[in-house]
C-alpha cells in the first residue's frame, strides 16, 4: 500500500515538474520518480520491482547528465565569446565584437535547447 501511494505521489510531482520542460528536466523528473518507487520497493522486501525501478531511473539519471553536460560547454563557450567580444570592443573593433557577440548568442541558445 505504501509503495501505491509514494508511486502515485511522485507521478503526480513528475507530471507537474516535467510540464513545459525540456528534455532534461524530464529526464531528471522521471529518475527521481523511479528512484523513489526503487527505495519504497526495497523497504516493502520487493527486490525484483526495486531492481527495476533503479535501472530506469539510472538510465534517466545519465540521460539527464549528458544533456547538462552538454548545455554546460556550450554555456562555457558563449561566456569565452562574450569575453572576446568586450575586449575587442575595447580596442575599438567593433566587428570582431560583432562576430564574437554572435558566436555567444548561438551557443547560449544551444545551452538552452539542450
Amino acid at each position: 500500500m505504501k509503495t501505491q501511494y509514494t508511486a502515485v505521489l511522485l507521478g503526480a510531482l513528475a507530471l507537474g515538474l516535467s510540464a513545459g520542460a525540456g528534455a532534461s528536466e524530464h529526464h531528471t523528473a522521471l529518475a527521481l520518480e523511479h528512484a523513489a518507487s526503487a527505495a519504497a520497493h526495497g523497504q516493502d522486501g520487493h527486490a525484483e520491482q526495486a531492481l527495476k525501478h533503479a535501472e530506469e531511473a539510472l538510465k534517466h539519471a545519465e540521460a539527464a547528465e549528458k544533456d547538462h553536460a552538454d548545455a554546460h560547454v556550450h554555456a562555457t563557450t558563449a561566456v569565452k565569446h562574450l569575453k572576446e567580444a568586450i575586449e575587442h570592443a575595447k580596442k575599438g573593433h567593433a566587428d570582431v565584437s560583432a562576430n564574437h557577440a554572435q558566436e555567444a548568442s548561438a551557443h547560449l541558445r544551444q545551452s538552452i535547447e539542450q
